[in-house]
């Protein structure tokens, strides 16, 4: 570590759900660990300083109650297109204020993880306006179109199947590399899960269901009427956590409140912890939340995907055998087949554990590190081309 020629990493990231911001803060953890200098700014946030929060809220509601039409859009925009291409260049008019950043914060290398960042520095690269190596980090098992960009230098990607589409897509080999979606270092390290679940407080004994709904708590009707039941297996204890909901949390409370076997909870700063100490996630299959999940070797029911990177999302993990579709109607059944099938859990947390990708931010750092000297020794030859 400590030959590690120290740069400055700018990280671009964005609000659009929590996924973007959670791997750009594992990025600066990890960066931490080889005293590189960090800053992480929200990519929206500074060019659009006065509208950025009405943008967030239009683009959840959208997704919240219109979830057919984003899916169509992003199949739509799968590849590129014309309306590929002006969603990719529609920036343009932002570009001062994004060199203006890149002025004040003089970093050495720009990393994103956030596809309209990822678009606006491979525009700056285009026009000249920029010549620093630049990272970006696909936070889904996706290889959709708005995370390409012809002036990117590095992509870090989650799979060996999402370099693979890369490839297919025109991106050369030596700009793809496989570290895993970056998780934050406390996902890699070694639990005693008997030892967690007493100071969180939960049965030793429990089949613990861990259910997120990701960081805006996404979670239905359905799903309330269903938790409501009696028939759910007798040992199986659930932690329901709501993030940021506070109205789902007092829903929950009101209609599950009085249940032994159901604990509530808001927003959990160690969540890593809690899922160390569960059997079985219940999650959206979003990309940041899954891959802690692998990393913790944690087996899940993924909710039926609505946005059209969570189908891809899981697509993968399906295939991985490391999950299976949470089937609302008969969670009960589901429950039971798991309690009662405990070499199907031993399974699912050995697939977990051949497609992991441990320490997945520290790899990412290291990546981003020599992207520079590639970059340098890349732009030599160049030159050394010119004169021949």
């Amino acid at each position: 570590m400590n030959n590690i020629k120290r740069e400055k990493l700018l990280i671009l990231s964005g609000a659009l759900g929590d996924g973007h911001m959670q791997a750009a803060k594992a990025i600066l953890e990890a960066s931490v660990l080889y005293k590189q200098g960090v800053e992480v700014v929200d990519f929206m946030q500074w060019i659009h300083p006065r509208m950025h929060v009405v943008e967030r809220y239009c683009f959840l509601q959208w997704v919240k109650h219109f979830p057919s039409s984003y899916g169509y859009m992003y199949q739509k925009t799968r590849t590129d297109s014309t309306l590929t291409f002006f969603l990719k260049h529609f920036l343009t008019t932002s570009l001062q204020r994004l060199l203006k950043l890149l002025n004040e914060e003089q970093p050495t290398l720009i990393v994103s993880t956030f596809p309209l960042a990822s678009a606006a520095i491979s525009l700056l690269k285009e026009k000249g306006m920029t010549d620093l190596p630049a990272a970006t980090v696909i936070t889904d098992h996706s290889d959709h179109s708005y995370w390409i960009h012809p002036f990117t230098d590095l992509y870090l990607v989650g799979s060996e199947g999402v370099r693979a589409a890369l490839q297919r897509k025109g991106v050369a080999d030596h700009k793809i590399a496989v570290t895993g979606i970056p998780v934050r270092p406390s996902y890699s390290q070694t639990n005693n899960k008997d030892r967690l679940r007493e100071k969180l407080a939960l049965p030793l004994d429990a089949f613990v269901v861990l259910v997120m709904g990701g960081g805006c708590g996404i979670i239905d009707k359905s799903f309330i009427e269903q938790m409501q039941s009696d028939s759910f297996p007798p040992n199986v204890q659930f932690v329901i956590v709501c993030g940021r909901n506070v109205k789902l949390l007092n829903r929950l409370h009101e209609a599950l409140g009085d249940r032994d076997n159901v604990m509530l909870t808001g927003f959990l700063e160690g969540i890593h912890e809690w899922m160390a100490s569960a059997d079985v996630l219940i999650t959206k299959p979003g990309g940041l939340t899954t891959s802690e999940a692998l990393a913790l070797q944690l087996p899940m029911l993924l909710l039926e995907p609505q946005m059209g990177q969570e189908k891809d999302n899981a697509s993968y993990l399906i295939q991985a055998g490391v999950a299976y579709l949470c089937q609302i109607d008969s969670l009960q059944d589901q429950l039971q087949r798991l309690v009662q099938q405990p070499s199907l859990m031993e399974e699912m947390r050995e697939n977990a554990g051949l497609c992991r990708q441990q320490d997945s931010a520290r790899h990412a750092v290291l990546q981003i590190l020599n992207m520079q000297s590639d970059t340098q020794e890349e732009k030599w030859v160049c030159s050394l081309q010119q004169y021949a």
